[in-house]
């Protein structure tokens, strides 16, 4: 099977709040990298099938041991019965690099985590 991510993920377990319009779930990050989030499916979450409505959901989540919460507005990639595959669309800015940091301080080495903002920084290019 060909592997066809472009960023890597750092495995990383905490609640999250998944919000779509007025619905709100609980659910748990697995995984996050820097330009998506692997989530826990809550057991009362159901896919969206009104087309007309907002196929954007919000994300948030604490960093451990400390009061910065990260958001982030995620698009749906592929669901099953146990996880939610989220891209993320848009974050502010203090998510934004909170999220390097984080990735940074998982990593550990530098020349990587350039490349990969370059190749985010590529991919947000129209």
């Amino acid at each position: 099977m060909t592997e066809r991510r472009h960023f890597i993920r750092i495995l990383y377990q905490a609640q999250a709040e998944l919000q779509q319009g007025t619905r709100v779930w609980t659910a748990e990050v697995r995984d996050l990298s820097l330009q998506g989030v692997l989530l826990t499916c809550p057991s009362d979450w159901a896919p969206e099938t009104d087309t007309s409505s907002d196929p954007t959901y919000r994300v948030r989540f604490n960093l451990h041991d400390s009061d910065i919460t990260l958001t982030m507005d995620t698009r749906l990639i592929h669901h099953d019965s146990h996880y939610l595959r989220m891209q993320i669309q848009h974050f502010d800015i203090d998510s934004a690099s909170h999220l390097r940091r984080l990735i940074e301080l998982n990593i550990g080495n530098d020349s990587l985590l350039l490349r990969e903002l370059e190749h985010l920084a590529d991919l947000q290019k129209p």
